[in-house]
């Protein structure tokens, strides 16, 4: 019997990594929580997704048998753990996937066997044999034999797995509906008769006491649309250890809360909420929260109310709420950041250099989640404490979710802790509503844009020049591909080669001219359509047909200001990250002829001081002057060589990376200028925010960056005109008037509130005596919004028991209304309803406290008549 080590969640992953690189793999780090240009995952969600491409045949990497512990997350979408986590022993939101990965190189034998020997070898996790058993597919005696006459597996501790009732097996992985499938194998372990649960296979599997802690996939078919399994040339293999429930086993634990790295970050979570018990599942929450969010940060997700950044704000939200049931009501959750990196910093240290940026981001969440909890848990209370049944009607929830930015999992939450549910289908039902009232209000025509399936690809030829010569291959009108397109014919052309860049990247596709012997289209714009590129347009003269040799022509003027701004903007980026810090990363970029538009991940708005320096060190590097670089070089060299990679975008093994002198390195497919100097000048024109922690700035360059100046300086020369004096003291003369301003501003209140004060005196002597109250309706010319409040408040104290609505046309014909009642008298008469009986028929609408109220109109040739009903209308109250 071998003896089990006890090993700590980091030399866990650290020895597996050693295993898998003694025994020809190479050690791979982990890819980001963004799959790359993956639109079918919302989040990495597995160890394989970073080799996705390399299991389906499109990619191809320098080795053929890797290792890795890949950060995952499932907490939206398909895969969403979210509800169990902080009930079960087992669920979380993030997690790490220990996984060793074989592309056609070893299969079923040497993947068995190298899980049996890193599982029970002494020298590694040395797991008595005793204590494991094994499940295969009910069909894969391969995999049955291999475990018991090679591994020497009593036949009765392999278990045999078929497929379900309703269709799929735990012991049968496949990609999708199609394409790459086979067989599992996986390994349990046996927690001991103490704790509920049967073996694999048994009708009391669903119990704790045996826990997988790896599965090995082996890829062996590739499934047809019509169900037909054929072998895969090159069978392939793929397995996931989790870190999480291996290092309970190691560590003589049951729950994976209770492992190191749990009990470290409880520790601290319970420290941030004062509270005494360990055992809390709101602890146990708040420490497994505190990994997703923060690593979903460090990524460059960011709170949003849409995709991905919608589920971080949902996972933020619900771990502040727990919190909140801790009795911690002051922003706490940031603060835990510090915890997660000792405990996971040294393996990843892109926690440590992130860590400042996570606490903000976290920290600003907090604050704004905190404005709107208590007003949305207020009509939560009153929702539960209406309800007759035990739902919480979907209307409810979802004006929860549409108004406070209610999570509908924080909902279901508060419900099950009071005994109650959530109507899930009257939510999606409302959910539906408003995607509907959306479609509706943004419905277009199908242009020149709509996909279709084209085969081939374009070889592009623009890095060298912008002309070519080349061969129409397919030619599109709409979504029908043609043989011919005619003069006044819109479409789309497709070519063998050509030098027009095809929109990426935030570039925008070139324009310019296609011309043959027949015929001359011009192009508007350049798209990708699979791996072609097609140029949009319409025939000017002659005709285009499939077949004909043309010159394409990229206009050289417009790709040159580009060309510009796209390296400007590299430069941009770099002197952010020097200026604002390396939290910086790129959210989306615009590249046109006339501008660049750039987004941001920052905190805060960027200062004046901030943009001058940003724009100093941009145009420094202008007029230094440096060779923009370009050169090929493999994904991984290009990244370990100090190249940035861009937030959410997938690349091939090359790259190409652009080098500006020692200031910008990135990798880009763009097309660029060849020196810094090309550019000319950079001018920022603004900066805004465009989200939650996303900031935009825009620029012009070159001739555009000249005329801005050029546009600015007249502007400048005009407003000097107007206020008599040159360009070097107009701020001086502007600031003279806005002083003078105020002052003329402040005397014409002064002014206002006398006349108020001198008019309540003869307002008060048209006081109408209706049962002892005064009423007083009338208009006041002139007077503005506050003047009206002085005379109401000066009127009310002069008549002591008193109604009174007053009115005054402002300019544009906009009536303001104000109304008053003594406190005395607001158990007879209400303000609100008094300032109304004027405001409905002045084509307004008003409101207020009992004894004051204001209202709007835009009517005024209906005041006078409105104010006359006044007082027939108090006296029909009182007499009521």
């Amino acid at each position: 019997m071998t003896t089990p080590k006890r090993l700590s969640s980091a030399a866990l992953r650290a020895l597996f990594l050693e295993f898998f690189r003694e025994n020809g793999h190479q050690v791979v780090a982990s890819s980001s929580l963004v799959p790359g240009n993956d639109p079918t995952l919302l989040f990495t969600n597995a160890g394989m997704v970073q080799f996705k491409d390399v299991f389906l045949g499109k990619d191809k990497r320098s080795y053929n048998r890797a290792a890795s512990s890949q950060r995952c997350v499932r907490a939206g979408g398909k895969h969403n753990d979210l509800e169990n986590v902080g009930y079960t022993a087992r669920h979380h939101t993030f997690f790490e996937m220990l996984g060793n990965f074989s592309f056609g190189d070893y299969f079923k034998k040497d993947a068995i066997r190298l899980a049996w020997d890193l599982v029970t070898g002494s020298r590694w996790l040395g797991i008595d044999p005793q204590k494991l058993m094994v499940t295969v597919y009910h069909t894969d005696d391969e995999a049955f034999d291999i475990w018991h006459k090679q591994v020497g597996l009593p036949a009765d501790r392999i278990v045999r797995i078929g497929d379900k009732p309703g269709g799929g097996s735990d012991n049968f992985w496949q990609m999708g509906e199609t394409g790459p499938c086979g067989p599992c194998t996986e390994i349990f372990y046996d927690h001991g008769a103490h704790i509920p649960g049967g073996p694999p296979g048994s009708p009391d599997a669903d119990g704790d006491r045996w826990i997988e802690i790896w599965n090995l996939v082996f890829m062996q078919f590739d499934r047809s649309a019509d169900g037909v399994l054929t072998p895969l040339p090159k069978p392939s293999v793929d397995t996931g250890m989790g870190l999480e429930r291996t290092a309970a086993v190691m560590q003589g634990v049951h729950s994976n809360y209770e492992i190191d790295l749990f009990v470290n970050l409880i520790k601290a979570a319970a420290k941030v909420t004062n509270t005494a018990d360990l055992s809390s599942n709101s602890l146990k929450v708040i420490a497994d929260h505190i990994r997703a969010c923060s690593f979903l940060i460090g990524d460059g997700v960011l709170p949003s109310n849409e995709g991905r950044g919608y589920v971080l704000r949902r996972i933020i939200r619900r771990a502040i709420r727990h919190g909140y049931q801790l009795g911690q009501t002051q922003p706490f959750f940031y603060s835990l950041v510090a915890a997660l990196e000792a405990e996971m910093g040294e393996a990843f240290p892109e926690l440590k250099a992130q860590r400042a940026h996570i606490e903000r981001v976290l920290r600003q969440e907090e604050e704004r989640f905190a404005e709107t909890l208590t007003q949305g848990m207020s009509l939560l209370e009153g929702a539960i404490g209406d309800l007759k049944g035990k739902v919480i009607p979907g209307e409810t929830v979802f004006r929860l979710y549409d108004t406070y930015g209610f999570p509908v999992d924080l909902t279901a939450d508060i419900a099950r802790e009071r005994g109650l549910s959530i109507d899930e289908p009257g939510f999606e039902s409302a959910m539906e509503a408003q995607r509907e009232r959306a479609r509706a209000a943004s419905k277009f025509g199908v242009d020149l844009r709509s996909n279709v399936s084209i085969e081939g690809k374009t070889s592009f030829s623009g890095y060298e020049g912008l002309q070519d010569s080349a061969t129409i291959v397919a030619l599109l009108r709409g979504s029908e591909q043609v043989q011919a397109l005619r003069a006044g014919e819109e479409g789309r052309v497709i070519l063998d080669r050509t030098p027009f860049y095809a929109e990426s990247g935030g570039q925008v596709g070139d324009q310019g001219v296609l011309s043959s012997s027949g015929g001359r289209f011009e192009v508007i714009d350049t798209l990708k359509l699979n791996a072609s590129h097609a140029h949009l347009g319409k025939v000017a003269s002659g005709e285009l047909k499939v077949g004909d040799r043309v010159q394409a022509t990229v206009d050289a003027a417009r790709r040159r200001a580009t060309m510009q701004n796209h390296t400007a903007t590299h430069l941009l980026h770099a002197a952010l990250r020097k200026v604002l810090g390396t939290h910086v990363t790129q959210k989306g970029s615009l590249v046109a002829p006339d501008r660049l538009r750039f987004d941001f991940s920052h905190y805060a708005a960027v200062t004046p001081a901030e943009l001058k320096e940003i724009e100093r060190l941009v145009n420094d590097e202008i007029r230094a002057n440096a060779a923009a670089e370009i050169s090929l070089m493999q994904y991984d060299a290009a990244v370990a060589s100090g190249a940035m990679a861009l937030f959410g975008e997938k690349y091939e093994d090359e790259v190409r990376v652009l080098r500006i002198g020692e200031f910008s390195t990135e990798l880009c497919g763009g097309t660029h200028v060849s020196r810094a100097g090309d550019i000319g000048l950079f001018k920022i024109t603004s900066e805004g925010g465009v989200a939650a922690g996303i900031r935009r700035i825009e620029a012009v360059t070159g001739q555009g960056a000249l005329d801005w100046v050029t546009q600015t300086d007249q502007v400048l020369r005009d407003l000097a005109a107007l206020v008599k004096g040159s360009r070097e003291d107009v701020e001086d003369k502007v600031r003279q008037l806005i002083d003078r301003s105020r002052k003329l501003e402040k005397e014409v209140s002064g002014l206002k509130q006398k006349l108020a004060s001198g008019q309540s005196q003869d307002l008060s002597a048209g006081a109408v005596d209706v049962a002892g109250l005064k009423v007083v309706a009338t208009r006041v010319d002139g007077a503005d919004a506050a003047t009206l409040r002085t005379a109401l408040d000066q009127l009310k104290d002069k008549l002591k028991t008193a109604a009174i609505v007053l009115a005054s046309v402002q300019e544009g014909d906009k009536v303001a209304v104000i109304a008053g009642v003594t406190s005395d008298s607001t158990s007879r008469i209400k303000a609100g309803d008094l300032v109304n009986v004027v405001a409905q028929k002045i084509g307004g609408r008003g409101g207020g406290r009992p004894d004051m109220a204001q209202a709007g109109g835009n009517d005024p040739s209906k005041l006078d008549e409105a104010l006359e009903g006044v007082v027939p209308w108090v006296q029909s109250q009182l007499r009521a």
